[in-house]
């Protein structure tokens, strides 16, 4: 999967580069990216029904599938000089699509992999394979765009969903059990959501997770009006900003995977969730580049904790039968809402400045999560 990662950063800031050579249009820009997110907040809940109701091995074989052949598509398009925008629109609505049915099935599936015991553990190392690709994707496809050009970055990524492939082939299948029930798909996603709604302290961690989405996690498509504006930086700092988040989300993932358990540590959640939002007001206020780099690393190690801390209290707190629709409503609320987010961020702080917005939201969820964590953190709501 980290080797799938990065071609997928190699594609995604190759892609973006494509769409601006044909266009020279930050809005189309703006428009692919929402595209890439708009099907997780449309068909989230539809594939977590799906996720329970099919072997796991099996659907992310699909989709790793799908991907590789969406990749190649692309790739031949650009190598053969006949892409257009719509073309790179499509490709991006057809990928957002089946993302969304790829990732609750892999969140899912990693805790029949390795056991409640081992969860928090997986999920952490699953982080820090993502921030690593996050940090060394980007970079990789600067040089590469230059080496091998952007049909060859695409090449690239298709061929990287083999190890991915293989690696899936090998794995044993865990043996489909049905819940014995006879609902219909609509029904399934209503059981799921009447299961949500009846415990409290679910509820309490997915609107953790939306309030990041929309308010926490908008700072980085603002990250370029930072380095520019009002750090002085150029592309040099913008460089350093991400590095630095992304080494800090790494560090955060590292330090979770060599803990023992999520129930003892449901105060890690309440301090990384703090951390992450008060690095984020000080970087709003900060002018200086290096004192910013720090701060995003802190707000990054904080993020990432947070994070999968909440992803593995939901999953331990979740029987098997309904996993896949609440993982379906955590992308759901983590992926499908940040676009939007991002949307509202751009907006405001086209009238207002970055640093005002960005101070602003992480202030107003400090406000609403501090009295919050101090109930449903100090309670034994754990699924056991």
């Amino acid at each position: 999967m980290f080797l799938s990662l990065i071609g997928t950063w190699v594609q995604s800031m190759a892609q973006s580069w494509l769409v601006f050579k044909l266009t020279n249009s930050a809005f189309l820009l703006g428009v692919v990216g929402f595209l890439s997110y708009l099907p997780v907040s449309l068909f989230s809940l539809a594939a977590g029904a799906l996720v329970d109701r099919t072997a796991k091995r099996n659907l992310i074989l699909a989709t790793q599938l799908i991907f590789m052949i969406l990749a190649f598509i692309l790739a031949f398009l650009v190598q053969h000089n006949i892409v257009r925008v719509w073309h790179i629109i499509v490709i991006a609505f057809l990928n957002g699509l089946v993302f969304s049915f790829d990732a609750p099935a892999r969140q899912a599936m990693v805790v029949e992999l390795v056991g409640k015991d081992h969860l928090l553990n997986a999920i952490a190392l699953n982080s820090a394979a993502f921030n690593s690709a996050r940090t060394l994707g980007p970079a990789l496809a600067g040089v590469l765009i230059a080496i091998v050009g952007m049909a060859g970055c695409f090449y690239i990524n298709a061929f990287s969903f083999f190890p991915v492939i293989v690696a899936l082939i090998f794995i044993r299948q865990r043996a489909f059990v049905s819940n014995g029930k006879n609902n219909t798909f609509l029904q399934d996603i209503k059981e799921g959501l009447v299961f949500i709604k009846g415990n409290r302290f679910l509820l309490f961690l997915l609107s953790l997770v939306g309030m990041v989405s929309i308010f926490g996690v908008s700072y980085v498509i603002l990250m370029p009006i930072f380095a520019q504006d009002i750090l002085k930086s150029g592309p040099m700092g913008l460089a350093i900003l991400m590095s630095a988040n992304g080494l800090g989300a790494l560090a955060g993932a590292l330090n979770l995977a060599r803990l023992k358990n999520a129930e003892s540590n449901l105060r890690i959640l309440k301090v990384s969730v703090i951390i992450f939002f008060v690095s984020i007001m000080l970087f709003s206020l900060s002018r200086y580049l290096w004192l910013s780099a720090f701060l995003l690393v802190m707000a990054g190690y904080g993020g990432a904790s947070s994070m999968s801390m909440a992803n593995t209290l939901l999953q331990i707190s979740t029987p098997d039968e309904f996993r896949g629709r609440l993982m379906g409503v955590f992308m759901m609320m983590f992926s499908g809402l940040m676009p939007f987010g991002n949307l509202v961020s751009g907006s405001l702080a086209h009238f207002f400045g970055a640093p005002i917005v960005t101070f602003g939201g992480a202030v107003l969820t400090l406000l609403i999560f501090l009295p919050l964590g101090k109930k449903f953190l100090n309670e034994k709501f754990i699924y056991s």
